[in-house]
């Protein structure tokens, strides 16, 4: 009786998408809310409060009309034509994901050291002109990103995680009733909205500098595992197309790995089955196989070592300065340290010089990170 009004599988499929997606919108929000949510900063705040919204409603919008359509040609042909690019399509905003959280990471470790030059780099973004007609397309398409810096992830996270949650609902619910659907997504959105909002509250009561080091840890782990997931996704789709099926139609046993080509193996904990249960949370946020590849393991080592190597790199060119060849290294990190020559104040600045109470001789606040 009870399968027929909650199902069980679609809970843990919601709450684990859901989940994810809360975890980095809300780290979003906190940040926002303790970086620029003063009083001088109202504007900004309201602006960029603004740009990750949409970013979760434009995501959410898109990913349920992709949804539906993908859902009305399974029952209209009679056949999942999504199923043979899922893996295509999952690895590859796993791993667009996954630089964008390494990148942003990295940038809001320095939010506490150089907090009122973000206030104002984040202000100057958004008061940018359009670029005039004789740019080229990278320079327009660089100076729209840094004015919508904060609509961007959360639109990539919520339209991969709404499109992964819609294909492994129809994967799972051929065997259930429809009367089982309802609860169980409301349930397991509105758990995984709970725990955003814990963390969001905890980040505004939290100092900001421990809230920066907790959630950039906490980030960085989500990321390494969308990074190997990225990689685990080509590799099994490849295999998927040797054996000319879906590898995961025959559970956990023989066939549903490439032998050659795997470092672990267990037949439970699959994330992959009905819904996954916590094994798919594992897998949601941390980047859990049961069937572990060496493409898998390799890359999460990887990133890891990348991410140790830029973070030494980067604390050694604020220490002593020029890395030489191994620079551009770390310039993807937006952390290049730059000679500057002063400037006068633009308006902005001397806004926020004189919120600060600072006299109009005080040095700009702004510098070049």
């Amino acid at each position: 009786m009870t399968v027929n009004v909650f199902a069980v599988p679609i809970f843990f499929i919601c709450f684990r998408e859901c989940l994810e997606t809360s975890i980095i919108v809300s780290v979003l929000l906190a940040f926002l809310k303790q970086s620029v949510g003063g009083e001088g900063d109202k504007e900004t705040y309201k602006r960029l409060l603004k740009q990750v919204w949409i970013g979760v409603g434009l995501g959410l919008a898109i990913c349920i009309c992709i949804g539906a359509g993908m859902i009305g040609a399974f029952y209209s042909l009679g056949k999942d034509v999504f199923s043979k690019t899922e893996d295509i399509w999952e690895g590859s905003f796993s791993l667009i994901a996954a630089i964008i959280i390494s990148i942003m990471g990295a940038a809001l470790l320095r939010v506490n050291k150089l907090q009122e030059k973000w206030r104002v780099k984040l202000m100057q973004a958004l008061d940018k002109k359009d670029a005039v007609a004789t740019s080229g397309i990278m320079s327009r398409f660089k100076l729209w990103s840094e004015k919508h810096v904060m609509f961007i992830l959360p639109f990539i996270t919520v339209l991969r995680e709404g499109l992964e949650a819609v294909v492994y609902i129809g994967g799972v619910s051929l065997g259930l009733p429809a009367s089982s659907f309802p609860l169980a997504v409301i349930c397991g959105l509105a758990a995984g909205c709970v725990v955003g909002y814990i963390i969001y509250r905890g980040g505004n009561t939290t100092s900001l500098q421990i809230f920066l080091i907790i959630s950039t840890g906490f980030l960085y782990l989500v990321a390494a595992g969308l990074f190997s997931k990225a990689v685990w996704a080509f590799e099994i789709h490849a295999w998927n197309n040797i054996i000319g099926g879906d590898a995961a139609e025959v559970g956990s046993g023989p066939g549903s790995y490439d032998i050659h080509k795997s470092v672990w193996h267990v037949n439970c904990c699959n994330a992959e089955l009905n819904g996954g249960g916590g094994w798919g949370i594992f897998n949601a946020i941390l980047g859990w196989q049961n069937s572990a590849t060496i493409g898998s393991v390799v890359s999460y080592n990887v990133y890891w070592l990348v991410v140790i190597i830029c973070f030494c790199s980067m604390t050694y060119m604020e220490r002593y300065g020029n890395l030489g060849v191994f620079t551009p290294l770390t310039t993807c990190f937006g952390l290049r340290k730059k000679k500057t020559v002063p400037e006068k104040p633009s308006s902005i600045e001397n806004e926020l010089m004189l919120s600060n109470g600072d006299d109009k001789t005080a040095t700009p606040v702004v510098n070049s990170l």
